[in-house]
């Protein structure tokens, strides 16, 4: 699809040209401009960028000291905190490559990945939680050393010193010795120089892998997308590259995604770092404490998922919390009901646009515009160098027909190199047409005559009911409608007729009273025969991913299994 020929809202045209860099390149450009601007807020400590950045020189140095060799992968188990910024580009500096964990994993989802990548070093904090499974992971892996870092040296003076005399529950008691490292005592005694004349040395490149993030695993277990820094540095400037409001310096983005996450990863720490801005960062998301760090700092955009803006909208806060400086809010992640949209923008009077990405695009491939037209209920329009097709539905080898919705699959800059040894997955999910490669997405599409893109459902989610395929999605859109409804997810259960049948999983909102067999007529009535749910089971919560968007595969999962 020729999408340069649509018409492009974004303020830089499709054609706009980007120079990939690598990410050490990036942070040492931006700093060199921005030495005591902030680019960390957090927990009341700002952290300039001379700051983090001098913290990351320091840290490849002692990567470099303790054996730490070129392609060698360091872990990041880490909530929200500074030293993952530090030891972000820090490890990729030293020539490494990062893999990120989810703090919320268990040991033996964290022991699965450690192997699985080959992870050397795995930085983490004294949160008891995390450092315990951590040790676990160092005692039953083949991992072989753990950094931790204080959290409260991470504070500013007053709550590290509450912590250390009233929180001392919160505090792990680490076992430090040959395996266990201090995060500060990794910090050695070096400077620009060091890094510089490493970087002349050896140098990275841009094609050189950067990062391993693992997929969420929805057909199988987790593979790790291998993002080069190429992908991942022309990614961040795409999206800053959208950004209609002038200066990108006095930006201050709201941290409450977790940087762990490749959403996060691109759309705030990469694109704050590209475009000179500024992150406020939350540990965890707590809506009160978004809410209160929002008006604090003077945030400006929000990149968040659904369920995020769903819990402020709830929070008793929202209706005392001067929301007035952002300019923007991001929703991904998963679909963006309308009347979430609708009433955070009456009720807070910000604009929410909804955007698009996968891991293995580097986080994002389309998004609606900031400002002038957008379209809800669309993904928005491709960032600047990505190209799209629409595949047929059955075939992949075959374009769709005109008009018709298809597969999604993009080429572009962004895109991952291949899953980290596994070559056979890969060759699942690319394509080759029009003599390029091709990412499947599994997304089903439809694209308009201006360019912007409608995600109708997942292939692996169609319900196949007696020979009609039936989009989840779209029956949910329409519970969505009735004022009762919160949340809902629409799955396939077994018929011995159809095949298979819809059925609903609803939550409500607070005060409504309506029944599941009340709801289930008003819906039937509103959708085709062949949509029709054979039940609307209430319940007090539906699962949900890491991040917080709904999880139907969990859903379906304990509900067939």
């Amino acid at each position: 699809m020729d999408v340069s020929k649509l018409p492009n809202h974004h303020p830089l045209g499709w054609d706009e040209q980007f120079e990939p860099t690598t990410l050490p390149e990036m942070f040492a450009a931006t700093t060199a401009k921005q030495l005591s601007a902030p680019l960390l807020h957090f927990m009341g400590r700002t952290y300039s960028y001379s700051e983090l950045y001098s913290d990351a020189v320091r840290f490849a140095a002692g990567l470099h000291e303790r054996g730490i060799e070129r392609g060698d992968r360091i872990g990041l188990f880490l909530p929200n905190v500074p030293i993952y910024v530090a030891a972000y580009y820090g490890a990729m500096m030293a020539g490494a490559v990062v893999v990120n964990f989810s703090p919320l994993y268990s040991v033996d989802e964290l022991s699965q990945q450690v192997a699985d990548s080959g992870t050397r070093a795995l930085v983490t904090v004294d949160v008891p939680e995390l450092y315990q499974t951590a040790a676990k992971v160092l005692e039953a892996s083949e991992l072989e050393t753990l950094v931790v870092g204080r959290l409260a040296d991470m504070l500013p003076a007053p709550k590290r010193l509450g912590m250390k005399l009233f929180a001392r529950s919160k505090i792990a008691d680490v076992a430090y010795g040959p395996n266990v490292w201090r995060w500060n005592d990794l910090l050695v005694d070096a400077n620009w120089t060091w890094w510089l004349d490493q970087y002349d040395t050896a140098p990275i490149e841009p094609s050189d892998l950067a990062l391993l993030q693992y997929t969420g695993g929805t057909t199988g277990p987790p593979k790790g997308a291998m993002l080069t820094h190429a992908n991942l540095s022309l990614n961040a400037l795409q999206v800053a590259a959208i950004n209609p409001f002038g200066n990108p310096e006095n930006e201050v983005f709201m941290g409450a995604l977790p940087m762990f996450h490749v959403f996060a990863n691109t759309a705030l720490l990469n694109h704050a770092v590209a475009s000179s801005g500024a992150i406020a960062i939350v540990p965890r998301f707590e809506a009160k404490q978004v809410l209160a760090t929002i008006e604090k700092y003077g945030c400006t955009g929000f990149p968040g998922v659904p369920t995020m803006f769903q819990a402020l909208l709830d929070h008793p806060d929202i209706a005392k919390t001067d929301l007035s400086s952002l300019k923007v809010c991001i929703s991904g992640g998963a679909p963006l009901p309308a009347p979430l949209r609708e009433e955070w923008e009456n009720r807070t009077g910000t604009r929410m646009v909804e955007g698009y990405g996968l891991t293995e695009s580097s986080g994002v491939v389309s998004v609606n515009p900031y400002a002038g037209t957008r379209k809800p209920g669309t993904i928005g329009q491709v960032v600047a160098g990505t190209e799209i097709l629409l595949l047929d539905k059955e075939d992949p080898a075959v374009i769709a027909p005109d008009g018709e919705p298809g597969e999604l699959a993009i080429h572009g800059p962004q895109i991952m190199s291949g899953y980290w040894n596994r070559p056979e997955a890969a060759e699942d999910v690319f394509v080759q047409h029009n003599g390029k490669q091709w990412l499947r997405t599994g997304d089903v599409a439809t694209l308009d005559e201006d360019g912007f893109l409608q995600i109708v459902d997942r292939i692996k989610d169609m319900i196949a009911v007696g020979g009609f395929k039936v989009f989840p999605s779209q029956v949910e859109d329409i519970l969505l409608e009735n004022e009762a409804v919160k949340e809902a997810l629409v799955i396939g259960v077994p018929d011995p007729y159809k095949g298979e049948v819809p059925r609903a999983y609803i939550t409500l909102r607070e005060d409504a009273a309506a029944k599941g067999r009340e709801l289930a007529e008003w819906l039937n009535s509103r959708v085709g025969k062949h949509e029709r749910v054979d039940e609307i089971v209430i319940r007090d919560e539906l699962p949900k991913t890491m991040i917080g968007k709904l999880d139907r595969k969990a859903l379906r999962a304990e509900v067939l299994d």
